[in-house]
């Protein structure tokens, strides 16, 4: 394992969306990020402090259309970025969760790096958008970078009112338990935290 630096970059291109990754999981959280949406903007941002990861994203999409390609695409590329860094998760500690109380809110977010990826989805918006971000779509970003990641990943809103401080839960707490499950762990040697050997 050593002190490799676990990084990536992953582009993807079709007729709906131009995007281009690069991911350090190695990092300290500072992102560059340009999506057209600036509460989605926000919110990557947020992952990329509360992951402590460096995050450069740059997506171009068809947004006169709506934003669900852009959102649903960041999160295939995102992931896949996450993986490739990663190497396969192979010497990391691999399962993690994290509560996140934002004000009268509070999201759960539980992780297992396995390459066995699926989503749980339990949150509710009281509004249809937040900032100009139809609120259906987080579940439509956090389903592809869990597809995409090789990450079983449930994410649960316990309570909360206010759909901002849902959204931003959410993503914190995605975002602290990614921190720990792509922590490397020493004890490890490299290998897999599976008693299969592989995943």
């Amino acid at each position: 394992m050593g002190d490799k630096r676990r990084s990536a970059t992953v582009t993807r291109e079709t007729k709906e969306t131009q995007i281009s990754v690069t991911v350090d999981l190695d990092g300290s959280g500072k992102a560059k990020v340009s999506t057209g949406i600036g509460f989605f903007d926000h919110m990557l941002e947020s992952l990329a402090k509360h992951a402590a990861l460096d995050l450069e994203i740059d997506a171009k999409g068809d947004l006169h259309i709506d934003q669900h390609h852009t959102m649903e695409d960041v999160g295939i590329v995102l992931g896949q970025a996450v993986k490739e860094a990663c190497g396969g998760y192979g010497g990391v500690v691999r399962f993690a969760h994290a509560y996140i109380p934002m004000d009268e809110t509070l999201a759960r977010a539980a992780v297992d790096l396995c390459n066995r990826p699926y989503l749980i989805w339990k949150v509710q918006f009281d509004r249809d958008k937040v900032g100009e971000v139809d609120t259906e779509l987080f579940k439509e970003f956090f389903q592809a970078f869990a597809m995409n990641s090789g990450a079983c990943l449930h994410v649960e809103l316990l309570y909360g009112a206010n759909s901002h401080h849902i959204a931003e839960a959410c993503f914190k707490a995605l975002a602290r338990s990614l921190r720990t499950a792509l922590a490397r762990d020493e004890r490890l040697r490299g290998g897999i935290a599976s008693t299969k050997g592989s995943l």
